[in-house]
């Protein structure tokens, strides 16, 4: 009765696993620029000499859903969104780069160009962007920063800097468990490209919330047949432990 119960036992935990995932999507349908992850359930066999027997469940989060969401127009100028297949880069925490498709870019008292999350949104030779005092700041859909320096005309517009865009291949991404989605170990070096940005609109999340809602349902029957299994085991045991009390 052991193997039974042990299957039992690690098709719930992967179920759970599958489940704390799918969760995740769930709560992030109305994160800005939000990529969900896939899930998927393979049978693992346990190694070792005799007859595989035994097949555990065994969950995996192959890849991200890199598709566009919707595209929500906002009105704000600093509000940058990628066309296409392009991305932005932005600096992480640990000072690498990293890639998104969206921004609610926002700049700091030290002229500090940031995201929502205060991460630095680098240029196109990868370095933070720095804005001086301005007037006024545009963002064309080439992603040239312009401002109006403070105190000039506003004819007076200067080209600043330029965001850094690029064209990865989605198969090369990985979101880590920080939710910064990076270049695999091993792929090309990226290169500024031509990239269409829209300013004054942001891409909302790719979860779709019903089909979220129905797989969170199928995970809650999936979690509550593993349990019955391990019931079942539970109750096979005993009734052989009887069999063997009876003299």
């Amino acid at each position: 009765m052991d193997r039974m119960l042990y299957v039992a036992m690690s098709g719930a935990k992967e179920v759970m696993l599958s489940q704390a995932n799918n969760s995740n999507n769930l709560a992030n349908a109305n994160t800005d620029g939000f990529k969900k992850d896939f899930n998927i359930f393979r049978a693992q066999h346990m190694e070792g000499p005799g007859q595989h027997t035994r097949a555990y469940a065994l969950d995996e989060r192959p890849a991200t859903d890199y598709t566009p969401g919707a595209i929500k127009v906002t009105g704000r100028e600093l509000d940058l969104v990628t066309h296409g297949d392009g991305f932005m880069a932005v600096q992480t925490p640990r000072g690498d780069e990293a890639y998104v498709r969206t921004a609610s870019a926002q700049v700091l008292p030290n002229g500090d160009m940031v995201d929502v999350k205060g991460n630095p949104i680098l240029n196109e030779g990868g370095a933070p962007i720095n804005v001086p005092p301005y007037e006024s700041i545009t963002i064309g859909d080439d992603g040239t920063i312009s401002i109006v320096p403070a105190g000039a005309q506003s004819n007076q517009q200067v080209i600043l800097d330029r965001l850094r865009l690029v064209k990865p291949d989605v198969q090369n991404l990985y979101k880590g468990l920080d939710g910064f989605s990076r270049q695999r170990e091993g792929s090309p070096e990226l290169n500024q490209e031509n990239v269409a940005v829209v300013s004054g609109a942001l891409e909302t999340s790719n979860v779709n919330t019903a089909e979220a809602l129905v797989n969170m349902i199928e995970l809650s029957r999936k979690y509550e047949l593993q349990v019955k299994m391990m019931a079942t085991s539970k109750n096979h045991a005993q009734k052989s432990d009887s069999l063997l009390s009876v003299r």
